[in-house]
C-alpha cells in the first residue's frame, strides 16, 4: 500500500484507500507551537507511540468524533509522519471530503506530557511525552502540525501554587524595599528548584462522558483561538517594579495572561515612533545676543539730523589776566572750528517664502524680525565699539593684572578729566574675557578684590550674574560684542560720556511682495552717527604692555 507524505500543515488524500498522511508533529527543529497555556517545543525523540493500532483520528479533539484509526507512523529527523486509514461510517467520509476540499488541512496531536520545563524565552519545551490522539483541525497551532490540551501535572501545580503565593506577596507590598528583596529572593529559589527537577505536564484526553478524574483542565489550542494572544489585551493601568516581575515569572512558566502584561510593559518610545509624535513647541533656541553694552558708556544725543551734519567746537578760548588801573585789558578773542559728523546705515535684507510666513509653527516671520533687530544691535555696537579704538587715546602700558587694571584707571581717569575740560571718565567697557580676569584677581590673602556677595576689600564689586558692577569706582559695563581675545589692547575702554555722542534714527521695517517668485522680501535699516570731542580724549584705550 501506498503511502504518501507530506511537509507543514496539509494533509495528502487517498480516496480509494481512505487513507489520510501527513506530518502530525515536528521533534527537534525548535518549531514553536502555541496553546492557551502558551508556546510548545518538543525536542527531538520526546514522543511515545506505544501501539499504533490504538492512536485513533478524532476530528478537531471530540473524543466523540473519531473518524479512523492510526496505520504506519515514521519518525523522520524533522518529526513524526504518520498514516490514517479513515472509517466507513459518515463521519469518516465526511472528514474525507473535508480534507480533500482543505477545509479541514492540519493534523493535531493530544499527548500526555512527562517531562518539560521552561525555556528562557518564556516556552515549553517537552522531552518526554506519550502520544493519545491525532485530530483533524481546521487550521493547526503548529506551521507543520499542531498540539492539544497540554496542562499541568501535580508536581508542577504544587510549584506554580509556590510561585503564585510568592507573586501574591510581592504584588501586596510594591513600596516595601526589604520585603521585595526576600520575597524575590524566595521566588528565585522555586524557580531554580524548577529547572532542576523538570516541571511535569500532562493532558486530558479523556471523553466528557467518562467518569475518570482527570489532573488538570483541558486547555484548547487550535489556532482561532490564540490567533491574538500576544496582542489583544489592553492595558490601561501602569503597573509596578514587583508586579513586572511576577507577570515575568507567570510568563516563564506558561501563563499566557502574564506574556501579554511583560509584552505590553516591554514596549517603548523606540520601539513605537510612529505613535510617539514630537511635540514642536513655540518657544526658539538661539545663541544671538541682544543688546548694546557700549551705549550705556555715552551720551545719546538724539535722532540723526542729515546725512552729513557739523558741530562747532573751541578753537581758542578767551583770557582773562590781571589789569592795572586805568590800563586797557588785553584782547584775547575766542576762536572756534568745526567738526563734521556722517550717518551711516545699517540694514539688513531677508527673502522668505509665503508658504513659510503662513504654515511655520512658531510664527516665522516674528522670529526674523528679532534675530534681524538682534543682528542690527550688533552690527552698531561693533560700530560704537571700532569708534573707541579708532578716535581713542593710546593708555599708558600696563600689564595684564589687577594691579595693571588699577594703574589704567587711576591714570587715565585723571588724564581724561584733564584733556576734557572735566568730564570724568567713569565708564569701564570691558570684554568677557576682562570680566572673568576681575573676577579672578585676588589679594595675598586670597580673598577677592571684587566681591559682589561681601565685598570685604575696598577695590570694588562684581560677580559672575551681572555683566555690570563696579571696579575702583567706575561702572563696569561687559560688552560680548568686543571681538578680542584674552587681556590684549582693546579688550576694554574707559570712557568719559560727556565726550562721546551718537546720533540715530528709529529702525525702520520694510515688506515687499515678489510675486513673481511668491516670496516677499523683509528689509530693517538703520542711521546711526558717532562723535568723539576733544579729540578722543574722553577715551581711553587698553594697553598692554
Amino acid at each position: 500500500m501506498e503511502t504518501l507524505y507530506i511537509e507543514a500543515a496539509s494533509l495528502e488524500c487517498n480516496e480509494s484507500r481512505r487513507e489520510i498522511s501527513g506530518k502530525i508533529v515536528p521533534l527537534g527543529t525548535g518549531e514553536v507551537g502555541f496553546t492557551n497555556m502558551g508556546g510548545v517545543i518538543f525536542e527531538a525523540g520526546s514522543i511515545e507511540i506505544a501501539d499504533v493500532s490504538k492512536i485513533k483520528l478524532l476530528s478537531q479533539h471530540d473524543m466523540k468524533k473519531p473518524v479512523g484509526r492510526m496505520i504506519a507512523s515514521e519518525i523522520r529527523p524533522d518529526g513524526i509522519y504518520a498514516t490514517f486509514r479513515l472509517s466507513k461510517s459518515q463521519g469518516g467520509s465526511d472528514a474525507l471530503i473535508m480534507a480533500q476540499e482543505g477545509l479541514v488541512s492540519g493534523l493535531s496531536i493530544g499527548a500526555e506530557v512527562i517531562a518539560s520545563k521552561p525555556s528562557r524565552d518564556g516556552h515549553i519545551v517537552v522531552s518526554s511525552a506519550k502520544l493519545k490522539e491525532v485530530s483533524l483541525v481546521t487550521e493547526s497551532a503548529f506551521k507543520s502540525a499542531q498540539v492539544l490540551k497540554i496542562s499541568a501535572s501535580a508536581e508542577t501545580d504544587a510549584a506554580q501554587s509556590s510561585i503564585d503565593s510568592a507573586i501574591t506577596e510581592l504584588q501586596n507590598a510594591p513600596e516595601q524595599t526589604a520585603a521585595v528583596e526576600v520575597l524575590l529572593d524566595s521566588v528565585k529559589q522555586v524557580i531554580d528548584e524548577i529547572n532542576q527537577t523538570e516541571s511535569e505536564t500532562a493532558v486530558d484526553n479523556t471523553p466528557p462522558v467518562d467518569a475518570t478524574p482527570v489532573q488538570a483542565a483541558a486547555v484548547e489550542a487550535a489556532r482561532p483561538t490564540v490567533t491574538s494572544r500576544a496582542y489583544a489585551t489592553e492595558r490601561t493601568a501602569p503597573i509596578t517594579s514587583a508586579q513586572y516581575v511576577g507577570a515575568k515569572i507567570k510568563a516563564a512558566m506558561g501563563d499566557d495572561e502574564a506574556r501579554r502584561t511583560v509584552l505590553a510593559a516591554d514596549d517603548s518610545t523606540s520601539t513605537n515612533t510612529g505613535l510617539t509624535l514630537p511635540e514642536h513647541l513655540t518657544m526658539f533656541q538661539t545663541n544671538t545676543f541682544s543688546g548694546r553694552p557700549a551705549f550705556e558708556a555715552v551720551t545719546k544725543a538724539g535722532v540723526v539730523p542729515q546725512l552729513s551734519f557739523t558741530i562747532p567746537k573751541m578753537g581758542t578760548a578767551p583770557t582773562t589776566a590781571v589789569t592795572a588801573e586805568g590800563a586797557a585789558p588785553s584782547e584775547t578773542g575766542m576762536t572756534s572750528s568745526y567738526d563734521t559728523v556722517t550717518a551711516a546705515k545699517y540694514s539688513t535684507l531677508n527673502r522668505v517664502s509665503f508658504e513659510l510666513l503662513d504654515f511655520s509653527n512658531p510664527a516665522f516671520e516674528s522670529l526674523l524680525l528679532n534675530e534681524m533687530r538682534k543682528g542690527y544691535e550688533k552690527a552698531t555696537d561693533d560700530a560704537l565699539i571700532a569708534y573707541f579704538t579708532s578716535a581713542g587715546v593710546q593708555a599708558t602700558g600696563v600689564a595684564a593684572t589687577a594691579a595693571g587694571l588699577q594703574s589704567f584707571i587711576s591714570v587715565e581717569g585723571p588724564s581724561a578729566y584733564k584733556a576734557t575740560g572735566g568730564d570724568y571718565a567713569n565708564k569701564l567697557v570691558g570684554s568677557t574675557d576682562q570680566w572673568s580676569a576681575i573676577l579672578g584677581y585676588a589679594d595675598t590673602t586670597g580673598r577677592a578684590l571684587f566681591n559682589a556677595e561681601s565685598p570685604a576689600n575696598a577695590s570694588g564689586s562684581a560677580g559672575i550674574t551681572s555683566t555690570v558692577g563696579r571696579v575702583l569706582g567706575a561702572d563696569l559695563i561687559v560688552d560680548h560684542n568686543i571681538a578680542t581675545a584674552g587681556i590684549i589692547d582693546e579688550s576694554a575702554f574707559l570712557v568719559a560720556p560727556n565726550s562721546v555722542y551718537v546720533w540715530e534714527s528709529p529702525v525702520t521695517n520694510l515688506r515687499v511682495n515678489v510675486l513673481t517668485s511668491g516670496e516677499i522680501e523683509i528689509n530693517m535699516y538703520g542711521y546711526l552717527a558717532l562723535h568723539a570731542s576733544f579729540n578722543g580724549a574722553g577715551i581711553r584705550r587698553y594697553n598692554l604692555v
